[in-house]
């Protein structure tokens, strides 16, 4: 009898136990850090397929040229506010963060960025991300108002 207890116990655990085709997602508050990363339930998040540009660059504005990366992370910060961030886990980094597409308030993050002009696609991006960087470009949105700094020229070289 103990023989089956155990076979039924291994084949419950089997049928419960998470599978690795299965991306882990989680929900929680998200705490914004200045280089628009965020920290989920004790994880470093990097939102996946974006590119936020070095935040020593500046932004065009008439009165004061705001610091792009800065603007990245506010305008994060503005749109998660008080939701609640879920996120589905796409790969976990070497620095011990996480890559991740994320939602609040059932919009993507990422393509919030992109499309306000605080981030560019990424070379791994969805087509999405592409198409609303170019829209985000012929705007003149965000960081459009100058050159961006050498990531889109190696993205170039390897098209």
């Amino acid at each position: 009898m103990t023989r089956l207890a155990a076979l039924s116990l291994l084949w419950a655990l089997a049928w419960w136990w998470p599978r690795p085709s299965m991306a882990a997602e989680f929900t929680s508050y998200a705490i914004v850090r200045e280089d628009a990363s965020m920290v989920i339930q004790g994880r470093v998040v990097r939102l996946y397929g974006i590119y936020i540009p070095d935040t020593g660059r500046t932004c065009r504005t008439f009165l004061s040229p705001p610091d792009c990366g800065g603007r990245a992370a506010l305008a994060l910060e503005f749109k998660t506010g008080t939701h609640f961030v879920t996120c589905q886990e796409v790969a976990a980094l070497s620095d011990g963060s996480v890559s991740a597409v994320c939602w609040a308030d059932e919009e993507d993050l990422a393509a919030y960025l992109i499309r306000q002009g605080w981030a560019l696609a990424g070379p791994d991006a969805p087509f999405e991300y592409v198409a609303l960087e170019r829209i985000a470009e012929r705007r003149g949105l965000g960081v459009w108002g100058f050159p961006v700094d050498e990531f889109r020229f190696r993205r170039h070289r390897h098209w």
